[in-house]
């Protein structure tokens, strides 16, 4: 019984008349997607298989021709042999897709990138500060104890014993990688990797700094000033730049950052750039009206009560408030009206508010009925229309 021959066409998904730069394409869009390095589904690793398969016939001008007169180059006595496509093996002998990559786009020669250096940025790092109401509301300056990576002073970066250099590595000559060739379909295919001796430094430490351990860096506590400009609030990072840590081999230090934390204020609360406080005014003193001392972030302001001032009243003081952050400008203050009721009187001073609720006429208190038409006014009505 004679076998079907194999679309090798469809497999690429590409027409029968197709260049070889055409078919080289297809292969290498399928490759990315499909090569189980990047898709470990056992189907897509199937599939890898016969389009590799596929692009080694059409890439071969004589197996092409096989397939074009309608016969198959792998089928028995097609010609490949146990390790080849025919038994669907992996004709690129184990190589990962970026070694594929690099022999479509590299055209098969190695891509040296040199030794990498010792020294490298350093890290950012973060610590907080508190800071009160009125320092954020002024700005200040403080000192502040930090531990962090700084340089050794024994090798100053070098990671390298008083009197000692580094070495050029054996391994890798100094190049900080190694080659490896691999056999392809397209025939040798040389590829780089960062050298396992010297970790792509391309040269080794024989005798270490004993104070780093050859790191070129050690942890140690340092004082930094820290100048917090004013409207600073809750969260708010400062960055001081080339304060952080040291980098590796005395590598250039990262930025330290100084998160603010917000103590909570006794009188005031913040709501961005404005201020809230609540002031409790004695009875008599809201109906009356009064003026009080108000000790507000920048100064002594006098606080005007007006006559018949109702609890829940808000005042608001202009230009009181927190300066704005990275701009002109200053909030407000809100004062909130408290009227304060007393719950203890003694008996001349019963006898005096009731003569004052005769004279009001407010001996019996009476239920408010809702303006425009409220519930208690249409009850009234209901009943005198009767």
């Amino acid at each position: 019984m004679q076998s079907v021959a194999r679309d090798y066409y469809g497999l690429l998904g590409v027409p029968k008349g197709a260049s070889a730069d055409e078919i080289k394409r297809a292969y290498r869009k399928l490759a990315r997607e499909l090569h189980p390095d990047v898709n470990p589904d056992p189907a897509a690793q199937q599939r890898f298989k016969e389009v590799t398969a596929a692009y080694e016939v059409l890439s071969d001008p004589a197996k092409r021709q096989v397939v074009d007169l309608g016969g198959d180059p792998l089928s028995s006595g097609g010609g490949a042999g146990p390790g080849g496509a025919g038994g669907m093996g992996d004709p690129f002998g184990g190589m990962g897709l970026g070694d594929i990559m690099d022999a479509f786009f590299g055209g098969g020669g190695a891509r040296s990138r040199g030794p990498r250096s010792r020294a490298r940025q350093g890290d950012d790092a973060l610590i907080p500060i508190e800071l009160t109401l009125e320092e954020c509301a002024t700005g200040v300056a403080k000192d502040m104890a930090v531990d962090t990576a700084t340089l050794c002073s024994v090798c100053q970066g070098s990671g390298c014993a008083p009197g000692s250099t580094p070495m050029t590595c054996d391994t890798c000559k100094g190049a900080g990688e190694i080659q490896q060739v691999q056999r392809s379909l397209l025939g040798q295919v040389v590829t780089s990797r960062p050298c396992p001796v010297c970790r792509g430094y391309g040269e080794v430490i024989p005798d270490p700094c004993r104070q780093c351990n050859g790191d070129g860096r050690v942890r140690a506590r340092r004082t930094v000033r820290a100048n917090i400009p004013a409207g600073v609030g809750d969260g708010i990072r400062v960055r001081l730049a080339g304060q952080g840590e040291v980098g590796p081999g005395g590598g250039p230090p990262g930025d330290l950052y100084v998160e603010v934390q917000e103590l909570e204020h006794e009188r005031f609360t913040r709501d961005g750039i404005d201020l809230h406080c609540t002031v409790h005014v004695p009875m008599t003193a809201a109906a009356l009206g009064t003026s009080m001392a108000l000790h507000t972030l920048q100064s002594v302001e006098d606080l005007d009560i007006q006559p018949g001032t109702q609890s829940g009243t808000v005042i608001t003081m202009r230009g009181q408030g927190m300066p704005r952050l990275r701009g002109s400008g200053v909030g407000n203050l809100h004062i909130h009206v408290e009227v304060v009721t007393p719950t203890k009187v003694d008996a001349r001073q019963a006898e005096v508010l009731r003569e004052l609720a005769t004279l009001r006429g407010e001996e019996q208190p009476e239920l408010a009925a809702r303006a425009h038409g409220g519930f208690f006014s249409r009850l009234r009505d209901s009943f005198a229309g009767r």
